[in-house]
């Protein structure tokens, strides 16, 4: 999981996805913002989904997503037909996240209305509706508050059938939830600690109950920072706080590789689904690989 808005270059980006396919990480996710949430605006941010696609016709392998993309950047069938690009120049490897939007200081500086949290919740409701039948039904056609779509013929559908995997993330509240139940294939419980991945888990598996769903899958996007033994893992830390003035959160997963494969452990054994590991060290592929082909195989 990178921060594409902290400075990530387009060369950096096609490293970071080499590295992992050589390193058998299965999927590459990315933030959609377009400016820096650490306060760095010089650091510039290339647009998620331009990236993905151009990602896409780089590798063969790696699925590639976002985490998550706010319904106030797009338009819902823009969206839905964004994705379904990335979805054939992948040939399938393709995943989308969608929320609601927090981040205020971006939506001003691109001029992209900011609506109340209420708004955009219910932006999003409409937004997982539009983008589900666009892909799924032809013709398609919605009337809501927010957007109106008349008997769309969206061809070439999607590639995955029956559509790119959906994700949802938070903190699970009612709403949230009931949304996820309904349309998503995934929740992700971000940046929570241990205790809490599990309740968010456990009101997410209630919604989808309440819905007559099974469960869906519930993965977790948190910091990871981690060296082959204690004098790597504290060389990362120092870079950590030189070019980001940060330590780890209360919710990372830090250590050597056997510390960390055992805090990882714990969540695949509380049936969580998949763990998006944050790599705030974009640069550093020395840790892409460490991650792939030193801890991914005591956590499997």
């Amino acid at each position: 999981m990178i921060e594409g808005q902290e400075g990530v270059s387009w060369p950096e980006w096609r490293a970071l996805a080499k590295a992992c396919e050589a390193a058998g990480i299965p999927a590459l996710f990315r933030s959609d913002h377009y400016v820096s949430v650490m306060g760095e605006e010089a650091r510039g941010s290339l647009d998620a989904w331009a990236i993905i696609t151009a990602l896409a016709a780089e590798t063969t392998t790696l699925r590639l997503g976002t985490l998550v993309s706010p319904v106030t950047f797009r338009h819902p069938s823009e969206l839905a037909k964004v994705v379904t690009v990335a979805d054939h120049v992948s040939r399938g490897r393709v995943e989308l996240g969608l929320g609601a939007g927090w981040n205020e200081r971006e939506h001003a500086a691109y001029g992209f209305p900011f609506p109340p949290l209420k708004a955009r919740m219910d932006m999003l409701a409409e937004q997982l509706e539009i983008v589900h039948g666009q892909w799924t039904e032809s013709p398609f056609s919605f009337a809501g508050e927010h957007y109106r779509i008349e008997d769309v013929v969206a061809e070439p559908r999607p590639v995955q059938s029956p559509h790119p995997p959906l994700l949802m993330g938070g903190q699970a509240g009612p709403r949230a939830a009931a949304l996820a139940a309904r349309w998503a294939d995934e929740y992700n419980a971000a940046l929570a600690p241990f205790d809490e991945v599990l309740a968010r888990k456990a009101r997410i598996e209630a919604a989808c109950e309440a819905a007559g769903r099974e469960p869906i899958p519930v993965s977790l996007m948190t910091s990871v920072l981690v060296g082959r033994d204690r004098a790597e893992y504290d060389d990362r830390l120092r870079l950590l706080d030189e070019r980001h003035g940060r330590a780890p959160g209360e919710a990372a997963i830090t250590g050597t590789v056997d510390e960390v494969a055992e805090q990882l452990g714990a969540l695949r054994d509380a049936g969580i689904a998949r763990v998006m590991c944050q790599h705030l060290l974009h640069d550093d592929l020395d840790a892409v690989a460490l991650i792939g082909e030193d801890l991914a195989p005591q956590v499997k």
